[in-house]
Formats: structure tokens, sequence, C-alpha cells
């Protein structure tokens, strides 16, 4: 007979080495907690703390490690399963039990039916949530903690992260459960979702129930859960090989237990219903069409293709490159587009931090971005992808909708991805005494995205700066033996250092070593010569013909000229170039300083007709007078006041002028566009381009570069009204950036978001687009790609190339005769011939040279950043906001002061004063986009006299908050006049936007209202 002991300690191993992994899916550590009084409570609060700070299934853990590996009193067996029982985790008491294990056909079709919910979880989520807990309370598979739980997570987040919160809740009950739950749908009127789950279809009767068509429900759960089994065998048949087959010898013999079945199940179906919606769609839909969502499945493809398993496979060439970081040391890794850069980072992240774990140090990643859309793709398609299931990882950017702080993400997390300025302000916030704020020395390895970026006034260079700063200071730390303070381990990523302007070798190498010492690089790896399959696209310029006759343009011409009359200017350049544009811009701002307001305007509007000339030459005739005759109509309505304003917006005879001459020639330049003889020769070789493509090829799809955002529109308009690309199969969509400093609206992130998704999955096969698209974002695989007369350097050359990544791709420039296009791509080719050869020249450097002359340059960067501090702080310092005068950039009335002006998040300039609001008035923001934060952008605000538009309204915290832009006005300060494209040029300290003042104001003016109300 054994002893309770003895019992003990079998029961021990059991749930130490047997059923960890099971228990580690099943158990809610909280409530068991509760009912535990075998644990000391210190103990208990180390657990609790570790499902708060890190996750519950790492409280598990512990949880377990405390039960197996300390003392605990005898009988403690019995009373751990009560508490699992009245913690509402039944089915882990029955693996804790061991004595009532489900059998194994029943176990694998639970596990079927969880990894069913896992998968369908992006449609289950939209269920009523509300109604679906309490019926599935009803029916007993939650319990009373779980109902309160979900019923108040949709009351604060919403019935999303309700639903989510029952479907993690409901796969852990013991098997039974699933029948149950679609009973809980059926009745809450979820028919579609229960078709979803069973396979079934359903028809309504007369009496509007629905009812299933094929056999009746029994009672009974395991037939009900067989039977939806038999519905789906195909798709059981796809998961077979993820989840394993159950072993039927599986029992608790007298011997010993055969657990090898049950481990290998519980590794592969550990369930993750965390994640959002989108993310879990996208991860099916992987599964459906690997090849689809694998953009670079020839190379950075090369990982496993079971998603569970998602392991990560590394071709020859980038462990090459992957090595010397692997040992610890910084790098900088340049291989082409498409070879799997960030791939190898994943890899190195992962070694880094298991190595960490083994050694039993602290490790955490921060992975920094300069684009808001790539922290979602390094997230989805990366670095969540591969290692999420060994690690914490988070992503944080401008569009997040995390209510907690960026300090909080870093200590709960592992691997944190967001952009790099999110990452410097947290460094220039407070640091409070009990380790709040984020420092440099609380992470372990950096990876630096697009590295090429770390120079002077980059956010990046910013970062590594302090990097640079506390590295000089433990050097001199080590030399008085005193502690030194940790620092991470560097890794860059880039496909193209560029030349930095460099107009011969030995300046380019230069520019390479001063990327080299900004991120302390111990060596850039660079492995062209393994590349093999990773070839460049064929590349081919196509030249259109001259334009005869432009009777069009003409028009415009003569319009500028007549402004040019009228306003007294003699442009020293050819119209319609961008020198001309630049003299415009410096016009409108000298204009603005001496208060001219007739050479302002006039100015204004030859930028204006400038673009239109752009657009002739580029697009169509009806784009630039379609342009132009929606900037006039807004010129017009700029004048006109609103209704409940009495007195009428000043309109000046140089107003009038320029409003009728536009009006004159209308109808000139709206019948000119219907004239197709007259049209540019460059829109005639694209489309020769395009349907070259599309109609050579089985499968066409491309992307077209252009330059500005309403070219992009445009082309994208072009393509979808003529009916030869119809025919040929083309399905466009434009992609455009997402900042704000555009008159057109700008793209948010998930626009971006789903055009890139129609993209992949051949929804949409050419995208127009901007340079968003140039640099960084994970682009499906392309069979061509055209660069629309687009020519910038030889970094944005290399990037649109490299988006061309399928085999037999191509590369076409189109040109225009003689706007040297072509010989600008020439130059871009010699730089990138240059920078070729001046890597080789760094990497064959001696490692003495290499490393003092790093150490030069990074000397350089610290003193030039000392300096600029130095001189930003003195200015800082000595300019008085009272000295500040702000007036109308137009009609140059005064505005305000400096002393009336606050800022908000230490970025919004707001005017708050009741006589400030007497001098705008508020209209419609044609180009808002709807934003989710604290801030919102309501309207705009302008002049009352002339109408200029002044900045925004922004509603920030319930808060109604009139933001000046500062490039509309005429700032003086001293008496002298000038004008400013931002305000940090200024350099003047604005006290901080006191929310509880204005917010009592507010308030106060309500209750006064109610009253008003009240007595009335």
């Amino acid at each position: 007979m054994t002893s309770d002991s003895d019992t003990d300690e079998t029961f021990r191993l059991l749930i130490g080495e047997c059923f960890r992994n099971r228990l580690r899916c099943l158990i809610q550590v909280q409530p068991v907690l509760d009912h535990i009084d075998f644990i000391e409570r210190e103990q208990k609060d180390l657990i609790l703390n570790k499902a708060r700070t890190e996750s519950n299934q790492r409280a598990v853990d512990l949880l377990i490690d405390t039960i197996v590996n300390k003392p605990v009193e005898v009988g403690w067996h019995r009373g751990f399963l009560n508490a699992l029982e009245a913690g509402g985790c039944k089915h882990a008491a029955q693996y804790a039990d061991t004595t009532d294990l489900p059998s194994p056909s029943l176990e694998a079709n639970n596990d079927y039916v969880v990894k069913l919910v896992d998968l369908l979880a992006p449609s289950l989520i939209t269920m009523k949530t509300n109604d679906v807990c309490m019926y599935s309370y009803a029916m007993d598979i939650l319990t009373k903690e779980d109902r309160d739980n979900i019923l108040a997570e949709t009351t604060n987040h919403g019935p999303i992260n309700g639903a989510r919160l029952l479907l993690r809740r409901i796969v852990v009950n013991p098997p039974g459960w699933f029948s149950k739950f679609l009973d809980a749908l059926q009745k809450s009127e979820h028919f579609e979702l229960v078709r979803e789950l069973t396979g079934t279809t359903t028809t309504e009767d007369n009496e509007g129930k629905k009812i299933e068509d094929k056999e009746a429900d029994t009672e009974n759960d395991e037939p009900r859960v067989l039977k939806g089994e038999n519905e789906l065998s195909q798709s059981r048949h796809d998961l077979e090989e993820s989840l394993g087959e159950a072993d039927s010898s599986v029992g608790l013999g007298e011997e010993s237990l055969d657990i090898s079945c049950i481990e290998a199940v519980s590794r592969d179906t550990e369930v993750d219903l965390y994640n959002d919606a989108e993310k879990q769609m996208e991860e099916l839909h992987v599964e459906e069409s690997s090849d689809v969502s694998e953009p670079d499945s020839g190379v950075e493809g090369a990982a496993a293709k079971d998603p569970q398993e998602n392991e990560i496979v590394m071709r020859d060439y980038q462990m090459a490159v992957a090595r010397p970081a692997l040992e610890g040391k910084n790098i900088i890794i340049c291989l082409p587009t498409g070879s799997g850069k960030t791939r190898v980072s994943v890899y190195i992240t992962k070694k880094h931090l298991d190595a960490k774990k083994h050694d039993k140090q602290p490790g955490k990643v921060v992975v920094l971005v300069n684009k808001v859309p790539l922290v979602e793709q390094h997230y989805s398609k990366e670095f969540g992808k591969y290692l999420k299931r060994h690690y914490r990882v988070e992503r944080v950017s401008g569009d997040s909708q995390l209510k907690i702080s960026f300090s909080d993400v870093v200590k709960k997390n592992d691997i944190i991805i967001c952009t790099a300025q999110i990452l410097e302000n947290a460094f220039n916030g407070p640091k409070s005494e009990d380790g709040g704020g984020v420092r440099l020395s609380d992470f372990s390895l950096l990876v630096i995205d697009e590295c090429h970026h770390t120079q002077k006034g980059e956010v990046y260079n910013r970062v590594m700066i302090r990097y640079l700063k506390q590295m000089l200071k433990n050097k001199q730390f080590r030399k008085e033996q005193k502690e030194t303070v940790p620092i991470p381990q560097i890794l860059g990523l880039t496909a193209s250092p560029g030349v930095g302007g460099a107009s011969n070798p030995q300046k380019t190498e230069e520019h390479i070593l001063k990327i080299c010492a900004n991120l302390d690089a111990f060596k850039i790896m660079t492995k062209v010569e393994c590349l093999g399959d990773i070839t460049g696209p064929y590349k081919k310029i196509a030249t259109a013909e001259e334009r005869k006759e432009d009777p069009f343009g003409d028009v415009i011409k003569g319009i500028m000229n007549e402004i040019h009359t009228h306003a007294d200017l003699c442009p020293p350049c050819d119209l319609g170039t961008q020198n001309y544009e630049q003299w415009a811009v410096q016009k409108e701002q000298n204009a603005a300083r001496e208060e001219n307001q007739k050479v302002r305007v006039c100015a204004e509007h030859l930028r204006q007709y400038n673009e239109a000339l752009y657009l002739n030459n580029t697009i169509r005739m009806s784009d630039a007078f379609s342009f132009l005759t929606k900037y006039h109509d807004q010129e017009v309505k700029k004048k006109m006041a609103p209704e409940e304003e009495e007195e009428a917006i000043e309109m000046t005879e140089t107003d009038r002028f320029l409003l009728r001459l536009f009006k004159d020639k209308k109808r000139k330049l709206q019948e000119l566009t219907t004239k197709p003889e007259y049209e540019n020769k460059s829109l005639s070789t694209l489309r020769t381009s395009i349907l070259h493509e599309f109609t050579s090829r089985p499968q066409a799809r491309g992307i077209i570069f252009t330059k500005t955002r309403r070219s992009a529109i445009a082309l994208n308009q072009w393509i979808q009204e003529n009916k030869k690309f119809e025919e040929a199969g083309v399905s466009p969509s434009h992609l455009i950036g997402g900042g704000d400093q555009s008159v057109v609206k700008p793209m948010t992130s998930k626009e971006q978001r789903d055009v890139l998704t129609k993209f992949r999955t051949g929804e949409i096969n050419l995208l127009i687009a901007t340079t968003v698209a140039e640099e960084g974002l994970d682009i499906a695989e392309c069979n061509f790609v055209i660069r629309y007369g687009l020519v910038t350097n030889e970094i944005a050359m290399i990037q649109a190339r490299g988006r061309g990544r399928a085999e037999d791709s191509s590369y076409t420039l189109v040109e225009v005769e003689g706007s040297g296009v072509a010989e600008r791509e020439s130059v871009n080719e010699y730089r990138e011939k240059m920078m070729s050869n001046a890597i080789k020249k760094v990497q064959s450097l001696d490692r003495k040279e290499y490393e003092n002359k790093v150490k030069e340059f990074q000397m350089q960067a610290i003193m030039e950043d000392r300096v600029r501090t130095k001189k930003k702080n003195q200015k800082v310092m000595q300019e008085d906001p009272s000295r500040l005068k702000l007036s109308c950039r137009n009609c140059s009335k005064h505005v305000c002061s400096g002393v009336d002006i606050e800022k908000i998040e230490n970025m919004h300039h707001v005017n708050m004063t009741d006589t400030f609001k007497e001098l705008f008035i508020v209209r419609q923001n044609p180009a808002v986009q709807e934003r989710l934060l604290d801030c919102e952008v309501n309207g705009v605000i302008a002049c009352k006299g002339c109408g200029h538009k002044w900045g925004s309204m922004m509603l920030y915290r319930g808060i109604d908050c009139p933001c000046l832009h500062i490039s509309n006005f005429k700032v003086t300060y001293n008496n002298k006049p000038k004008t400013y494209n931002k305000w940090k040029e200024l350099g003047i300290h604005f006290p901080p936007f006191n929310y509880n003042e204005h917010a009592q104001r507010v308030a106060g003016n309500c209750e006064d209202d109610d009253d008003d109300d009240d007595y009335d």
C-alpha cells in the first residue's frame, strides 16, 4: 500500500513532466490561486505578478514549479484538484487527477475543435458577445467569474475584445463544451457561425426558426462533435498533420504512463486566441495559399510553411552575414531587396534571446523602423509570426490603440517593434525613481531597419548618439574601475547605404565609414557572390516623343505671364520646372515678410499653375484642368464668409484679378481637354508598357512609381477609365502616404494595408504608388516595375528596382525625350557602382585602420551633437515668448503674442484665449482623416478678415483647441519679420497645455448654459 507522500510524489512527476504543456493551456492562474491554501502568500504574489507582467502561461509554469520543486504539505494534491475545480478549470483538473483522463479519441476530437475555433476566430469575434456569454453561462461552459469578466471587457473595450476573452475561456473546458457552444450560438441566432463551425446548411421553417437540413442534433455531446468532424472531414485531414494522431495506448498503467502522444499534441495545439482578427485571418490565409502570402517565396520564404511550427530556415549566405552578430558583434547587413535581411534579423533576435535565457541574463530587443506601416508588417510577417510562440512580441506606433505607456510595453515584452521617434520620445520622457521611463540600458539588442538613415539630423542618429556617448562613458568608467552601464548590441539592416551625395570614390568611402561609425559596426556584411538566384530585373528605357503642340500648356503659360505683369515679377527660369517652383516659393516667403500681399498671393497662384503644367506633362490635360478648377473653387469658397458670420471676408483687387483671369480662360482650357491629339506622348508610352507586360505574361503583377500623390490618383483613374486595360485584365489601385503635409487626402494605415493585402492576393494586380512603396514595405512578388518619369537618388533606384522580385521581372523607366531623366538614371547607376566599390574597400581595410577611422568619426559625431545641443539650449533660454508676434501671412493682421501659445503633448501649438477666438472662422477640412488617439482634427481655422488658413480645430480630450500652423503666419521677433515652416525652427520654449484649467472653464460655461436653459 502506497503512502500519501508516495502518491503525492507520483502526482508531482506527472504534473511537472507529463502534463505540463496541457496544464499551461488550461489553467487560469488568478481564480485557481484564490482557492489554494498550501502555498505561502508571498509566493502567490510572485505568481500573480508574473501573470500581470508577463503572461498567464508563464505564471502557470511558476505555479507548477512551486508545486513540483518546493516542499508542500502532504495532501496538497487533493487541495490542488479542488482549487482547479473551484477556479473553473475543470479540464485541467482531469489531467491533474490523472485517474479521469479523457479517452484518446475524445481528446483528439477536442484538440480538433479547439483548433477549429482558433482558425475561425476572425468570424467568431463578430458575435453578439453579451448574448452568447449569457447562454454559455447558462450551459455551464462559463463560470460566474468568466461571465462577469467578459461582460466587463465588453463594456470597457467593446464586443470584439469581449468575444476574444469568451473564446479563450470556453476552449479550456473539458471535452463536450463544443456542442454547448454551438447551442449558445444557435439560441443567440448566429446561424451563419454555426454553419461555419459545423459545415451544415440551414433553412428557415414556417415559424422563422433555423433548423438544420441534415440530421437533428442529439443530446449527447460526443456524437455532436463527431458529427461536425465527419462533415468537415477534409478540414480535419488537413489539420491532422499539425495536431498529430492520438495514440490509443494512452492510459494510466500499473508501472508507467505512455505520454509521448499527449506531449506531441500539447506542443502542436497550443491555442492562441490573443491575436487580433486581422492577424488570425492572415495566418489562416497563409495555410490556404502560402504562395501568395509569402512575397519572397524563393528567399525570405525559405522558412517552413507550417504556421504552427514557423521554423526559421536560413540559407548559406544568410548564415554567413549573420555569423558576427551571433557572436555578439555590432554589424550592418547590406543585402539586396528580397534577399531576406529581415528574416536574418529575426533569426539573430531569437538566438540572442535564447543565449540570454541560457545564461540567465536579462534580454530585451527593440526593432526600430522609420515608417508606421513597417511596424505592423514586421510584426505580422516576421517577428510576430516566427517568435511569438517563444517570446512576448508587441508593436507600437502612432496608429497603435494600446492604452498603456510605452515604458510598460517595454517592461512586459521581450521584443518591441516601434517607430524610432517613439523610442526617442520615450528616452526624452521623465524617469521616475521607481524605475519608470525608458533607458538605453533596458535593451540588450537594437535592430535598426533601413539603417542608411542613421545620418546627421535623422531620428536614428539621435538614438545612436546616446549609444556612442554611453560607450564613451563606459570606457572612462573602466579606467576608473567603476561599474559600467549596459549598452545593447546593434544590428543594422539596409539594401543600399547610398553615397551620401558624394561625387568621387574617396567621399563615398568616407560616407560608408560614417554610417559604420554611427552604428558602431564591427563590420558591414555583404555576400553578393552567394546570392545565386537573387538576380536583378531586366532593365529598359521607354522614351516618349516630345510633344509637338501643347495649346493647353500655352494657355496656362499665358495666364502665368499675365500674373507676372500684374505683380511686376520676372522669373529667371522656364515655366513648369522645379527651378520655377523654388523661385515662386522664395518670392512668396519674401513677400510675406515684407507684407506685400499682392506679390504673396500672386506667387501662391503661380505655384498652382506651375503644378498644373507638371500634371499636363505627365498625365492628362483633364487632370490638370480638374486640379485648377478645384483650387479656384476653394479660393472662391474661402472668400465667402459662413452664414453665421455677419462680416464679409475682404477681397482685394488682386484676388478679383486672379479669380477673373482663370474664369476668362476656363472655357478654352475645358475645350482643349476634349482633343486627344494634344495629349502628352508619355501616357501613350506608359500605356504600351503596361499592356505589353499584361499581354506577354500569363499572370502579371506590377508597380508604377510616380512623383506626387495627385499623379498617382490620376493615373489610377486613367487606367480604370480605359477599356483596353480592362480587356487586358488590369486591376489597378493607388498607394500613397499617410502624412498630412499634402493638400491631397492621405491614406490611413488601414487603407494602405487593405490595398497591399488585395495586391498580395491578386485582387489588385497593378499598384500606382508614390515613394511610400519604394523602401521597406513588404510587397508581393512583381513581374514588372515602372518608374514613370521619376528619378531621385541611387538608394531610391535600388529600392524601387528591388520590388521586381519575380523570375524574369522587368524594370522600365518611362521618360520624355529631352527631359534628362535617362541621364539622371545613368548617374544613379554610376553612383551604385561607386557605392559597391566603396563597401568592398571598407571591408578590405586593415582592422586597426578601420577602427581608427570609425573612432574618429564617432568623436566627430559626438562633438557636433554637443555643439548643436548647446546652441539649442542657449537659444531656448535666451528667447522670450513675449517678444514673439504672429500676424496673418496673407493680410498681415496681428493675430497674437507668443505668451498666448501653449503646447499639447510637446507637439501641437494652441491659442485658447478669448481674444483669439474672435479673429478666426472654422471651415470643414477637405483632407481630414479619422484619428483614434486623444487628438482629432475637426476642421480648418481661417482668418476672419481674408480667409487665409491659419491651422486646424483639434478636439483634444473633449476640448476644442485652435491649433496654429507656423507656416501660415508671418513671425516677428524683436521687430525682425521672418517666415518659418516648422515650430522647432523658432527655438522658443512654450508652456505646456493646462488641461485641468481649460476643462474647468469649459465645464463652467456648460453649466451656465444649462442654468439658462432651466431658467427659460
